[in-house]
């Protein structure tokens, strides 16, 4: 096959050919989606990828991993995350897609409960 024959799988999908992703390919799009929440918050607050590493206990270059695409923080690290960008952070992950939202304190968030009255929050 050569270069003039090459699909994107975008192009696949949308000749309504199947597109099978790799498991790779898609935890690299977690780590993508998961990115750009963290730009769009942190920029939406008017700060910079210095100042949200100092207010999150961590490097600049940490920081521009994460909205690159090119870590996957741990969940303290999340917690301190959102922390530092004055939000919460939900986390929706089913099959094929995945979304990430930093909801700003303040606004109304309902609160899940579970089956037996306790919430689902740690």
């Amino acid at each position: 096959m050569n270069h003039s024959e090459w699909k994107t799988r975008r192009t696949r999908k949308l000749l309504g050919e199947t597109a099978e992703e790799s498991a790779a390919y898609i935890e690299a799009g977690y780590a993508f989606a998961l990115g750009q929440a963290v730009h769009d918050r942190r920029t939406a607050l008017g700060l910079s990828q210095t100042e949200l590493a100092r207010r999150a206990e961590m490097t600049q270059p940490q920081i521009s991993n994460i909205e690159g695409g090119d870590s996957v923080p741990t969940l303290p690290l999340l917690t301190r995350l959102a922390k530092a960008l004055d939000a919460s952070l939900t986390i929706d992950l089913d099959r094929d897609t995945s979304a990430f939202t930093f909801t700003p304190h303040g606004r109304h968030q309902p609160e899940e409960t579970l089956p037996d009255g306790r919430d689902s929050a740690a």
